[in-house]
């Protein structure tokens, strides 16, 4: 396995551990995170480390149980992909259960753009 691969694993345990400061070891000082919803095109966009930050971090607050399931990744080039299903519960006690890519652009070792994207399935109150 090529160490970028290896990133883009480490960066989905760190998600599943709820480490912020691992994963922001992953991204590089001029990071992109293009959020899977928001109002523009690319959903909400959040640049620069403190930026990218805080919506990881939001994240976690959102759906304090968030976790990145039965992930699968590659690299081609500096592109990554990253699939996995993601499950959390909302405060209001609302589950959302969805597949999701994320795609990646990688330089020396660190990511650079994370661009996320789930599937569009409504969320169901928890029984």
């Amino acid at each position: 396995m090529d160490s970028d691969t290896q990133i883009l694993i480490d960066f989905n345990q760190a998600w599943n551990d709820h480490d912020i400061d691992a994963l922001m070891s992953f991204m590089s000082d001029d990071c992109v995170f293009h959020t899977v919803g928001g109002p523009d095109v690319m959903g909400s966009t959040h640049r620069g480390r403190e930026a990218v930050r805080k919506a990881f971090e939001a994240a976690w607050t959102n759906m304090p149980d968030a976790q990145w399931l039965d992930g699968t990744h590659f690299v081609v080039g500096n592109r990554g992909v990253s699939e996995c299903t993601f499950s959390g519960t909302d405060k209001e006690g609302h589950r959302t259960e969805a597949r999701m890519v994320d795609i990646f652009t990688l330089r020396d070792g660190k990511i650079v753009v994370k661009n996320a994207f789930r599937k569009n399935r409504p969320a169901q109150p928890v029984k």
